[in-house]
């Protein structure tokens, strides 16, 4: 090969080889990265409210020795967070069958707090929460029995305490289902583990029913069944 074919070559090569850089860097800068861009949460704060009555508390009133009528005002806050207060009066009218123990109380009752939609979609008609309340009320009882014996001088004596001044403060841990069944009409229910904060019955050791709380005691398991209209 000659000399000038050589150099002829070697140009050709070095034209070419400076034409690709260009383009490869265009190629480069032209890849753009792709943003992803989540929509915005157009949900409001405040969206809307809903109004309920538990149908298990009235239930039990009816049908069994205590129980309680209850209605909750609960908030929507984006659909995510749901304070709450619920309201009501507890009763009991009982006559202990073995011990002839008569107790009779009858008083509202209030329980404040929130609960939070566990769903990862929020915005599903269906939810499930968990929450916490806190409880209180102050109430009276009567209490009589009139075969308690006497240790001293024998026998049985009646015994019995009136308007009895009493209070419960107590904490609730809460798991429940919301379901929505035909336009603002929702059916949801609940379970709650009740813990007694502190409490005073006055001069007896311990009331047997105490408004809002359940049977008296340390800690308790309890339910609703409610009805909810969503406005």
């Amino acid at each position: 090969m000659s000399p000038k074919s050589i150099s002829i070559f070697i140009s050709s090569l070095t034209i070419s080889f400076l034409t690709l850089i260009p383009m490869k860097a265009s190629a480069q800068f032209g890849k753009k990265k792709v943003a992803i861009v989540h929509a915005p949460d157009t949900v409001p704060l405040f969206n809307g409210f809903a109004i309920s009555a538990d149908l298990l508390g009235a239930g039990m009133k009816i049908l069994g020795d205590y129980g309680q009528y209850e209605g909750a005002l609960r908030v929507n806050l984006r659909d995510r967070y749901f304070p709450i207060v619920e309201i009501g009066v507890g009763q009991t009218e009982k006559t202990d069958v073995a011990t002839r123990t008569y107790y009779k109380t009858s008083a509202p009752y209030i329980r404040l707090g929130v609960d939070y939609n566990l769903l990862k979609d929020k915005h599903d008609i269906y939810r499930l929460y968990g929450g916490a309340r806190y409880g209180y009320t102050n109430f009276k009882f009567d209490l009589m029995n009139p075969t308690v014996h006497d240790p001293v001088w024998g026998g049985n004596v009646d015994y019995a305490a009136h308007q009895v001044k009493s209070n419960y403060h107590w904490l609730e841990i809460v798991f429940g289902v919301d379901a929505s069944i035909a336009g603002p009409f929702h059916l949801g229910w609940s379970v709650r583990y009740r813990n007694r904060l502190f409490h005073d019955t006055g001069e007896m050791d311990n009331a047997w029913y105490v408004p809002g709380f359940g049977k008296a005691g340390k800690s308790v398991i309890s339910g609703t069944f409610n009805i909810i209209f969503e406005l």
